[in-house]
């Protein structure tokens, strides 16, 4: 590591948060964090417990009484404070998120920044939680009803956005007035501790809020969970995970927010400017490496179209520079581990096998790092396996197609429906299609989804439940009504 990198790695707390105050693990054991790129070792941190997870939820349960009664204009300065942190150093926490995940530095930056808007966004949400007055239809009472915070919190993150998909849910929750506890993925703990540093840093009570890094996730998600002081459970990730946290939930009948896989058709019709086509779709598949649940993942192309699109979306592959995010001409990092790139690659033999061919495939670093080449596929026949699962890495796969309610039917044929987008010049075949399509989001003419004021989610098995805009502060709120007598 450059002393630039060393100096922002070293700058992070690697203990646990428990209620506000760092210390080690109750065993004093460690977990260690890796660089993608190069597979090194970036630093060790605390490595969470049961028993770490039990003081933890006690903890929220204790101060969740205190906290909910803070002002709301009190809440939301903090909150306001952490953005404006979060700016301030943006540089260092971009650095520290493309050390540890991988992406590059221009996108981490862009995560930061992003993230950081979420705390500016519920920072004004937190004053504007309203109840209503009304009068009963008989007329002999009155209705009145109070939004209140849901109480503790479990937030369990992913890896690929590592600040973002934390303060989606961070921001929302704390703007309520819920005491956290955050569980960030082992493999990319530091930007979620470097977070932590700039919310106490911020004036966040002491008792708000725990992170507890884990090797152990299952066993220390299980035993906060299993708690009946907990009350509400937001997660990011898998399908498969997303559905046993689920049934794990059911006991404690706990509010339960889920954003889960995806597998979102592109689709690119006739009359579509295939100039700006091809530039979004580069965005919607090689953003953070095409490691996001809302990746572009299966490119469906009208006929007439096929061959003007490939053209141009090669033409832009070729630009592509793989290596190490930190590299200013990079513009494609590695993956986040072997596993990741063998599932990649198993996907796109398969997808050989099935008839498709490489239409290109870039240069990859050959070295220690967990590189996949940029890869663009043609000819993918419409029920290959590639189509049907997530990719998540740079490979688009193109299928043709010739009419409408064909290929509305390729995109419905998934167990998923997270986000989808449509590339068309016409206004009624736009909405037309929007309506028609399963997903929680839809870009139109669009390549990037995601927007603090809009709601992020979906449906069948990408999940339920909400994230940012108005909607995001409902999912940990609850609504109590009082019968006001009148005499």
């Amino acid at each position: 590591m450059t002393d630039d990198e060393r100096r922002v790695v070293d700058a992070v707390d690697t203990r646990l948060l428990v209620g506000g105050i760092w210390r080690d693990s109750s065993t004093g054991r460690t977990l260690d964090v890796t660089d993608p790129s190069t597979g090194l070792v970036l630093a060790s941190v605390a490595d969470a417990t049961v028993a770490d997870a039990e003081e933890g939820i006690r903890i929220a349960a204790q101060t969740q009484a205190s906290w909910g009664r803070t002002a709301p204009r009190e809440r939301g300065e903090v909150l306001r404070r952490v953005f404006e942190l979060m700016v301030e150093r943006s540089d260092d926490l971009a650095l520290l998120m493309t050390l540890e995940m991988g992406k590059p530095l221009a996108e981490s930056k862009a995560e930061v920044l992003y993230a950081a808007d979420y705390f500016r966004w519920f920072s004004e949400e937190a004053v504007r939680i309203s109840g209503t007055w009304r009068t009963a239809p008989d007329g002999q009472s009155r209705l009145l009803t109070l939004r209140q915070p849901v109480g503790p919190c479990l937030l369990v993150t992913p890896w690929n956005f590592p600040l973002a998909m934390g303060t989606r849910k961070l921001g929302p929750a704390l703007a309520a007035g819920c005491t956290v506890i955050v569980k960030p993925a082992k493999q990319t703990p530091l930007s979620m501790l470097a977070l932590a540093g700039l919310l106490l840093e911020a004036g966040l009570p002491e008792g708000v809020l725990s992170v507890l890094t884990t090797s152990e996730s299952s066993a220390v998600v299980a035993t906060i969970m299993a708690d009946p002081r907990l009350r509400k459970l937001s997660f990011t990730g898998s399908t498969e995970v997303g559905v046993a946290l689920a049934q794990q939930a059911a006991p404690g009948l706990l509010r339960t927010s889920l954003e889960l896989g995806g597998n979102a058709p592109f689709i690119v019709f006739d009359d579509a400017d295939l100039d700006h086509a091809a530039d979004e779709a580069m965005r919607a598949k090689l953003r953070n490496n095409g490691e996001a649940c809302t990746a572009a993942n299966r490119f469906y192309v009208q006929s007439g179209a096929r061959e003007g699109f490939i053209a141009r979306l090669t033409e832009r592959f070729e630009r592509i520079v793989v290596g190490r995010g930190t590299e200013p001409s990079v513009t494609l990092g590695p993956l986040i581990d072997g596993p990741s790139v063998a599932k990649v690659a198993d996907l796109v033999d398969s997808a050989l096998a099935e008839g498709a061919r490489v239409a290109f495939r870039s240069d990859s670093p050959d070295d220690a790092g967990s590189y996949y080449p940029a890869t663009l596929l043609v000819d993918v026949p419409a029920t290959a396996r590639i189509v049907r699962e997530e990719i998540f890495g740079p490979v688009a796969p193109i299928v043709e197609f010739d009419t409408e309610d064909e290929v509305v039917g390729y995109a419905n044929d998934s167990e998923y429906g997270l986000a989808s987008y449509v590339f068309t010049a016409d206004l009624d075949r736009a909405l037309r299609v929007a309506e028609a399509l399963e997903a929680g989001m839809i870009g139109l003419n669009k390549g990037v989804l995601s927007n603090v004021a809009a709601p992020f989610g979906g449906v069948k098995s990408s999940g339920y439940g909400r994230e940012g805009g108005d909607e995001g502060i409902d999912e940990y709120l609850e609504v109590k009504y009082v019968a006001v007598g009148v005499r």
